[in-house]
């Protein structure tokens, strides 16, 4: 038998949460000495207080864990329940990754007001480019909006593509629409460049126009922090006597697995003011 401090230790928890895990009915001691009242645990109760830790970790209450416990959950349940909860984690750590990136994007935004720079602003005709493409409607405009459903659309597209055996597609080329719902929300275009006589199922071809005018930008990072950039380029855009036609358009000109060497060029169309 172990004391409540080795126990404690091998179970990785604290001395105070076995002494509430008791008081609760929760995990009992193996042993209780009558005369000095300290408790004593079996090795086997070791199992019993890992699925009280995981079942709390999942956000089940302790008298909601009880119940569980009680009622015997099988191993094969408990894992998959801790699977989902894990995928949910992961998600949440994804999203709020991405949220601190916007962040940090538009406090660099705001620490650049009054400081506008032309770097890298080119204006110059962007000819029509034979596209695949499949579309899906994004809440917003926002990264935090366009992220989540401009990566699945590349994903699928990439997918499909490849199904259907086409070879030498590329770069990405996105394209955005009012969804014409008039809350906001924009159709998102995720295409890739693709050659002629390019056949793949639920995939839209077609020959996407060119602009005859554009301001464009290279943008070099996660898109998630383009914030700086697109205003650098409307900066641009107002102080030499431009106005735009409509959304941006992003060229993918290198994606590599680390998000943080992207390189993208920012296409908007413009005409004079």
């Amino acid at each position: 038998m172990f004391t409540i401090g080795d126990f404690a230790r091998h179970g990785q928890v604290s001395v105070r949460m076995l002494r509430h895990y008791d008081a609760v009915g929760l995990l009992r001691p193996a042993r209780v000495d009558p005369h000095s009242g300290y408790r004593y645990y079996e090795a086997g109760q070791l199992a019993r207080l890992n699925r009280v830790i995981a079942l709390k970790d999942l956000g089940f209450t302790l008298e909601q864990v009880a119940v569980i416990l009680d009622e015997q959950v099988a191993a094969e349940e408990l894992r998959g329940m801790l699977r989902l909860r894990r995928a949910e984690l992961e998600a949440a750590l994804e999203e709020a990754r991405a949220r601190l990136a916007q962040v940090g994007a538009r406090l660099r935004a705001i620490e650049s007001e009054g400081r506008m720079s032309t770097q890298d602003v080119v204006v110059k005709k962007i000819p029509a480019v034979r596209i695949a493409e499949l579309s899906a409607v994004a809440a917003s405009f926002g990264p935090h909006d366009i992220g989540p459903v401009v990566g699945p659309l590349y994903e699928e597209l990439c997918g499909r593509l490849e199904a259907a055996g086409v070879t030498g597609f590329g770069p990405g080329l996105a394209y955005y629409e009012d969804a014409g719902r008039g809350d906001g929300s924009v159709l998102v275009h995720a295409g890739m460049t693709v050659p002629e006589g390019t056949e793949a199922e639920g995939v839209k071809v077609h020959v996407l126009p060119g602009i005859e005018e554009a301001a464009t930008i290279v943008h070099r990072g996660s898109m998630d922090a383009v914030l700086p950039t697109v205003q650098n380029l409307a900066r641009w855009i107002d102080a030499n006597g431009y106005r735009t036609r409509h959304y941006a358009r992003e060229l993918y000109l290198e994606c590599p697995e680390d998000r943080a060497r992207w390189v993208t060029e920012i296409q908007e169309a413009i005409t004079r003011a």
